[in-house]
């Protein structure tokens, strides 16, 4: 078999850098051993019937805003990310990115 062969699974393709941010990191904290991919998809499907999402979804904000949900709840759980503290980044990065400029890159603590 030639190892040279490309794949034939399409590369994903997101809307926003933050839902292959949200992927990406999910990836990788699979990889390390922090949940099983059986459990995340069990944990994914439960937020998406919680929010009555049974639509066939195209990947985008309403899709990535229930991955991130179900990956802060896990994290928060296993005493990863405090839900106060995932509170406090969020705000802290929604105050960065009204207060600057369009085009420029948003940064916390204004630097």
């Amino acid at each position: 078999m030639n190892d040279c062969m490309p794949h034939s699974a399409p590369e994903p393709i997101f809307e926003q850098p933050w839902h292959a941010q949200a992927f990406a990191l999910t990836v990788h904290l699979n990889e390390s051993g922090r949940f099983t991919w059986p459990q995340w998809v069990e944990r994914f499907s439960a937020t998406l019937a919680r929010h009555g999402i049974s639509k066939d979804l195209n990947g985008g904000d309403d899709y990535f805003t229930a991955w991130l949900e179900t990956l802060e709840a896990i994290l928060a759980e296993a005493g990863t990310a405090a839900p106060e503290e995932v509170e406090s980044t969020r705000q802290d990065w929604e105050k960065a990115y009204l207060e600057t400029p369009h085009g420029d890159p948003v940064r916390l603590g204004g630097g």
